[in-house]
């Protein structure tokens, strides 16, 4: 269940096809999830930002916002100094960034005759170590190349999957989440954004402007763990607008006030981390700056027009957190801890 098939809408905005990141040309999304015994509960969940014709290290340009820095998004200095994103962009948890990146790195070298010999993949990571024994060292390159494998367009499973297979968001069972909004602005561009979800306290849980997660009989539901808001949030944002790299930064810092309009507020504790591209340009590969020619054609977006992408940015960023939870289910874990999912029922009764 997503949060539109229990009549939430968020915002005026009209979602694309498939109400997910997807929906941006070219983007796909790839899962593997890792379920095992009594104790582990984790996974990894990949954002490609070109189509399969393309090589997955064509730079697209980029910028990023840090909401609240107690986390981790590998790769960052490069995509604030260059402005691009010459990877994919990662999820999994805290314990396996290292492990993620370095099989991203290796699984582009050797696929692509082409690859430059230097690579700083884009990996960000939440704490599932509530419901999964993350100090394990469960993920393998073997999981990475299974997201990459099953990477695809159109509709994306969320919930209890991929890098959000362990994760908590408000109290309640969370995870992965997707949402998009068509913007106008001269022309018709797609704005999309997948989010892991593992923050937030219950009583700030907010939908549309109601305060849901104070309310009973939500506020009753049993937490999994200490409900202080300690955990973390990774925001991919991609659209297909013709954005340079500050205008991909400012996209970024407004999915923050997506964040905040369901509650969350950048916990000291928490790891709030957001990456946003633009496929509007095609920027040409190390190799292809080799061959020429020395200029590359830019077009970029009016800055007086970007508005309308804000608001699509901050609608889906809030809907994508929404389906996180609307789509996860009950999840035991590690020493019996119970992330219990949201009941739909309870919520719209609340709304």
């Amino acid at each position: 269940m997503r949060a539109r098939d229990l009549g939430i809408e968020i915002g005026r905005g009209t979602p694309g096809p498939h109400n997910a990141i997807t929906d941006v040309p070219g983007v796909r999304v790839g899962h593997a999830t890792i379920i095992s015994g009594e104790d582990i509960r984790t996974g990894v969940t990949v954002v490609l930002p070109h189509p399969e014709d393309e090589p997955l290290h064509r730079p697209v340009f980029a910028g990023s916002h840090i909401l609240n820095g107690n986390g981790e998004l590998t790769g960052l200095e490069w995509v604030r100094d260059s402005g691009t994103l010459t990877t994919p962009v990662a999820m999994t948890n805290t314990f396996s960034v290292g492990t993620v990146r370095d099989a991203i790195a290796r699984l582009i070298a050797t696929s692509d005759a082409d690859a430059p010999p230097w690579l700083l993949p884009v990996v960000g990571e939440t704490y599932d170590g509530i419901l999964n024994a993350i100090t394990k060292p469960v993920i393998g390159p073997e999981h990475v190349a299974q997201a990459f494998e099953a990477a695809g367009g159109g509709d994306v499973v969320e919930g209890c999957v991929g890098a959000g297979t362990g994760t908590i968001c408000h109290g309640f069972k969370g995870g992965i989440g997707t949402a998009s909004r068509l913007a106008d602005a001269g022309e018709t561009y797609t704005v999309g954004v997948l989010v892991q979800t593992n923050h937030g306290r219950r009583e700030r849980l907010t939908v549309n402007g109601v305060q849901v997660g104070a309310a009973p009989p939500l506020a009753e539901v049993p937490a999994p763990g200490p409900d202080t808001g300690a955990g973390s949030i990774i925001v991919a944002i991609a659209t297909d607008a013709p954005l340079l790299p500050h205008q991909c930064a400012g996209l970024a810092r407004r999915a923050s006030l997506g964040i905040a309009r369901v509650g969350g507020t950048g916990e000291s504790s928490s790891g709030d981390l957001l990456v946003a591209f633009a496929t509007g340009n095609r920027l040409p590969t190390e190799k292809e700056q080799a061959q020429g020619p020395p200029e590359v054609p830019i077009r970029t977006l009016a800055g007086l027009l970007l508005d309308p992408l804000y608001d699509a940015v901050i609608d889906a960023t809030q809907e994508a957190i929404l389906n996180s939870l609307t789509a996860a289910e009950t999840m035991r874990g590690r020493d019996g801890a119970v992330a219990y999912a949201i009941d739909h029922a309870q919520l719209r009764a609340l709304l």
